[in-house]
């Protein structure tokens, strides 16, 4: 009998959220989460994480995806929509609730306002429960609980996570599944090996890896890249990062999501296509020189044929 063949050593991915068309962050997530797949000679696959219909507008999963196609970024297996998967979230947190490490809550924001945010025992008033009839579910942190990890990118990080997080949510009382249970199951079902993201993300982190302890799943690899901001500090997505990048016209963007990344600008420099310019950048790309430090917007973020669509 043939042995299976055997799971790839880097298995690498890009999870947008369908809120809005592809800008100019999340391009630099997709290409630095390529690169880095492709350094390892890994698979880089795409997820779309569509689990927040309040948040969702309509047509942007098309878009998104027909941009990266447009930047030459193509998944390495089929796409998967988070919106097909909610029996292997249910799986998980029946598991959770079953051995008492998830629990149901009627806590609101408000109520936890006086903790700051920070969930440590039910406090809703017995009223307010009883009219609130369908909970929220959170994950049980143990007082004491601290999550330590190694971000290829960002160093050694350290969270106590019961004092600083508390128990969280795992599926959100107007029924929605939270981000961080759905994002560990789906990491695990499609054997990530290594979350290469935006470090916005950096302190989800310790949430997720308690997750993956609770339901005895594998741990990752985590790389949290450089955000991108502005003059004033401001992260992109507040600003302008909110435009969508022109997939008419990809190379100005590939071009300074490249340079944010640390690259050589040199070494794609006369690329005439996306394909050609990904070529290129994979056979150049320094994974060392990539910055820990958010970058400045790079100039080409003002030139109207990057930013806008028409």
């Amino acid at each position: 009998m043939n042995a299976p063949p055997a799971a790839p050593a880097y298995r690498g991915r890009f999870a947008p959220s369908p809120t809005g068309d592809l800008h100019f962050g999340s391009l630099l997530a997709a290409l630095g989460s390529w690169l880095l797949a492709r350094a390892a000679g890994g698979e880089w696959l795409v997820r779309v994480e569509d689990l927040d219909p309040p948040r969702e507008v309509p047509g942007a999963m098309q878009r998104q995806l027909a941009a990266l196609a447009a930047f030459g970024l193509h998944s390495d297996t089929a796409i998967v929509r988070q919106s097909d998967r909610h029996a292997l979230y249910q799986a998980a947190l029946d598991t959770l609730m079953g051995d008492g490490r998830a629990f149901t809550c009627h806590c609101s924001r408000s109520d936890l306002a006086a903790a700051g945010g920070i969930h440590r025992r039910c406090v809703a008033p017995a009223r307010t429960a009883a009219v609130r009839r369908v909970p929220a579910i959170r994950l049980r942190v143990a007082d004491g609980t601290v999550i330590h990890f190694d971000d290829a990118l960002q160093g050694p990080q350290t969270q106590d996570l019961a004092r600083e997080v508390g128990d969280f949510v795992l599926k959100r009382a107007d029924g929605h599944w939270a981000y961080q249970l759905a994002v560990v199951v789906d990491d695990a079902a499609q054997g990530i090996t290594d979350v290469v993201r935006g470090a916005d993300l950096l302190d989800s982190t310790p949430r997720q890896i308690a997750l993956q302890h609770a339901l005895a799943l594998p741990t990752p690899r985590y790389a949290h890249l450089p955000l991108v901001v502005d003059d004033a500090g401001r992260k992109l997505s507040k600003s302008t990062a909110a435009l969508p990048v022109d997939p008419r016209d990809p190379l100005p963007a590939l071009r300074a999501a490249w340079s944010a990344l640390g690259q050589a600008a040199d070494a794609v420099a006369g690329a005439p296509s996306a394909e050609a310019f990904l070529e290129r950048a994979k056979a150049a790309f320094q994974p060392r020189t990539i910055p820990r430090r958010p970058a400045l917007e790079p100039a080409a973020m003002h030139n109207s044929a990057f930013t806008k669509l028409t």
